[in-house]
Parts: C-alpha cells; structure tokens; sequence
C-alpha cells in the first residue's frame, strides 16, 4: 500500500468515527423525544436505559450509515483541498480515482458489513426493542406522594399522607384506607409517621408504621347486615403489600414478528407464499361464485335444496325449466332458492376479496423490507461517490458547509425515499421501481459530480456564475434592442 493511501485511511478514519457518533446522537435524541412520556417516572434502572438505548442505535446504523459516509468523505476531501494536499497529489499525476481507492475499498466493505447488519443484526434488536418499550409502556409508574392529596393508584387501597420529609423519607400523618377483602371488609389505619416504599423487585409495597391505631369493619359471612368493629392501637408495625404492574414486564418477542423482523431469508418465503395465496384468490373468486351460487345447473344441487319443501312442490325443477310452467308455489320456492344464493355468493366473493386485499398489502410490506436490505449498501456507495468529489470541489474542510451540503442531499433522498416507500405500500407504483427511486436521481448526480471534479471544476465559483448571469442579462437586452430596432423600421415603411 502507497504512503499516500495510508495517509488517505488515516484521514478519513477520523472524520467517519466523529461524523458516526454525532449522526447516531441525533437519532437517539429523536427517539427519546418521541417516548420521553413513556420512560420519565418509571424509575427504570440504568443496565435497562442502557440496554434500549443499545437496541435503538442498532436500528437507527441503516439511517446513520449513509449520512455519516457522505459527511466525512465531504469533510475528508475538503480538508485535502483546503490545505492543497489534494493540489498536490493531482500534480503527482494522481487522478481522483486513484486518490479514492482506499476510501473506496473501506466504504466497499462498510457497505458488506451493513447488509449483514440490516439483514441479521437489526430484525433481532428491533423485536428485542419494541417488547422492551412495550414493558415500559405497561409499566406503572413510581409511587410519589404528595401532601395532603389521595394517592389512589394502587387498587382498592388509598393512601394520604399529611408531610414529607424529602431527605429521609419519612411521612407524617399517615392515613390508610384498604377495602381489598373480598368480602367487603375495610381496614382504616391511622400513623404518626413511616416508611412506604417500594421493593428492590417491585413486586410488593414495603410500610413501616410507627405510633398509630387500626380499625377493622368485618361482616358477618352468614348475616351481612352485620358488621363488627375491631380496633387496635401499635407503636411499631411492617406490612407488605402485594404490587401488580410496578415490575418491569417480559414481553414474548414473537408477539413484534413483523415484516420489519425478519431476514432476506424469511423475506422470500413470506413474499412467495403471499404471492400463491393472492393470486390463488384472485382466480378462484369468480369459478366458485358461478358454478357453486349463481348458475347450479346440477339437478340433484336443486333438488337437495328444495327437497325440504317437497310437501309444496309437486316435481322436480331445474333451472332450464321455463318459469311459465310452474306453480305459484314452484315459483316461490324458485325465487327463495334464488335470492339465497345470491346473498351466499354475496359473502363468499367479499369475503375472497378482503382477504386477496390482506394478501396483497402484507406482500407489498414484505417487499419493501427486501428491497431495503438489498438497497443500504449499494445506498453508501452511491453517497460516497457524491460526498468524495463535492468535497473535491468546494475544497471547504471542517464541520460547516460540509454539514449543510450533507443535510441537503440526505434529506433529499429520505423524502424521495419516502415517498417511494409509501407509493410502493399503497400499490400505485411497483414496489422495485419506488424503492429504487433514489438511487436512479442519486446516481446521475454522483457521476456528474466525479465528472466535474475529475476535471478540476469550479462547480461552485460564485465570480463564474455572475459572470455568466451578466452574459445572458447582456445578451437577452441585445435581442430586445435589435427586435425593436426591426419593429421601428417596419412600421416606418
């Protein structure tokens, strides 16, 4: 390996790691934006925070990925033209794409290692995340009393507290109502102070009463009308009560196997399987509706039908008869056998219907993972080859327009992405041809700008561009001049 790669490697390794970790940031704080209200209050440990925080940078690398590669290979690039490195290895008689190789074979292998991470590692995090967040979602939350208020969280109890003491803990005034006998007996407990908190499992409320009375209203099993009143003064008393929902739950991950779970593997087997059932559902919703509802030609079908009724009719009938030569009674039966036929034709087609539609809209889900799988990596490559040549051409190093020029071209294939996304789910557009959309925009302008940059031009010289607009403003006030110039001399003749 030349000096001048290692020195390329080295360079970009830096910016690629930096630009990772901020990108990876933004995306984290977004996802604790959105279910800040679900995880504050909780009282979750740290080893759960960091373990969803884990599983949400390990679905959000297939967002990071490619931005991050577009940043730092802007950054890279721009800091070499800034400081007229790249100048120099140019006038070596290096061509870009010889400057690029390295950073070409390390994006290649990012890109290698990304499908492996969008087809094996995410679809495990992303049912581990979405059970973990679903536990926390059903998580209640933890026990805060506030003076002088009921706390009535907990079921059949209600606890008030007079004061608290913020340091220790300690609660005056206890009052606590426990209606939780399932005979209807209710115990009233009044403390001068304690303790009530939750356990280390969270599956029970431990109290710690000091100085107060109990008083105990139980009814009589056989004459409920009767009630008997016990009371009960303690200096000192520990109860536990039982907890349900304050203990972080363990989900079944097979509950979040969705499209968004599974591998290119599983992938094709969903994707072929719908395809059978829809198609199957589509040709065989006509073929039973005629043959078996509307047009019964068998006669013994017909028979069997009307043959609880035979005590009315007197023969026979198919439907070949002609109408003119039955009874009243015939007819009646006729029309009878008609009208449940169409009402059970009626059901049978809807009911192929929606679930051809079922069908159909769980393969275009199924399809659009594929093809995302298939698309992240030939996604960074197609970014590298836009961020590497216009940071060639802006030659502006550091964190500033770097990050301006990589927000826009991301935020422009996300929307474009999207809505290929959403087109292709809805069925207006082939799933391939919108997913694929970005790249076929992306990739015209990556070779336009290796073009431009291979050939050293000032892409983005703003002297050159109002150079150009004084031309064209010139150039159009000549042809008005010479126009009316024309239209002066025709009209003197």
């Amino acid at each position: 390996m030349k000096a001048i790669h290692k020195l390329i490697i080295k360079s970009y390794l830096g910016p690629m790691i930096l630009s990772s970790f901020i990108v990876l940031f933004i995306l984290i704080m977004n996802f604790l934006w959105r279910y800040i209200d679900d995880l504050v209050g909780k009282g979750l440990e740290l080893n759960v925070i960091m373990e969803l925080l884990f599983y949400v940078s390990i679905n959000a690398l297939p967002m990071a990925l490619p931005l991050s590669i577009l940043l730092s290979a802007i950054i890279l690039m721009g800091d070499l033209g800034e400081n007229y490195e790249l100048l120099a290895m140019k006038s070596a008689g290096m061509s870009l794409l010889s400057i690029l190789k390295p950073l070409i074979a390390i994006v290649g292998l990012i890109a290698i290692g990304s499908f492996f991470i969008s087809n094996d590692l995410v679809p495990y995090t992303t049912k581990k995340m979405y059970s973990l967040i679903y536990d926390i979602q059903n998580q209640k939350q933890s026990i805060e009393f506030k003076d002088g208020v009921f706390f009535n969280d907990l079921e059949d109890m209600s606890i008030r507290i007079g004061t608290q003491d913020p340091k220790t803990k300690l609660l005056n005034e206890i009052l606590i109502y426990d209606t939780r006998d399932r005979y209807g007996n209710m115990t009233t407990t009044v403390a001068d102070s304690g303790y009530i908190k939750i356990s280390d499992d969270r599956k029970s409320l431990q109290v710690t009463l000091y100085n107060g009375e109990m008083y105990e209203q139980t009814r009589d099993r056989s004459w409920l009308n009767k009630n008997k009143l016990t009371h009960r003064i303690f200096t000192k008393q520990k109860g536990a009560i039982s907890l349900e929902g304050f203990a972080l739950g363990n989900t079944d991950e097979a509950l979040f196997n969705g499209s968004y779970s599974k591998d290119i593997k599983e992938l094709n087997y969903w994707i072929d399987s719908l395809q059978l059932y829809s198609d199957g559902k589509n040709a065989n919703s006509y073929e039973p509706l005629l043959e078996k509802f509307i047009f019964p030609f068998h006669k013994s079908l017909i028979y069997d039908s009307l043959k609880a009724q035979d005590t009315i009719i007197r023969r026979q009938i198919t439907i070949t008869d002609p109408i003119t030569n039955m009874d009243v009674y015939e007819q009646r039966a006729l029309w009878q056998l008609a009208k449940s036929n169409s009402y059970s034709s009626k059901g049978s087609f809807r009911f192929d219907e929606e679930s051809a539609k079922s069908a159909i809209s769980q393969l275009y889900k199924y399809q659009v993972e594929w093809h995302k799988k298939i698309l992240l990596p030939v996604s960074i490559i197609v970014f590298l080859l836009i961020g590497a040549p216009l940071g060639a051409i802006i030659r502006k190093g550091g964190l500033g327009m770097p990050i301006l020029v990589s927000i826009f071209f991301f935020i422009t294939y996300y929307m474009i992405s999207l809505t290929g996304e959403k087109m292709g789910i809805e069925g207006t557009w082939k799933v391939y041809f919108g997913m694929w959309l970005p790249i076929i925009i992306l990739t015209p302008i990556a070779a336009f700008l290796t073009y431009k940059a291979t050939n050293d031009s000032n892409l983005f010289n703003i002297d050159r561009y109002i150079v150009l607009y004084i031309r064209v403003k010139n150039s159009l006030i000549e042809m008005t001049n010479n126009k009316i110039k024309i239209w002066n001399r025709r009209k003197k003749h």
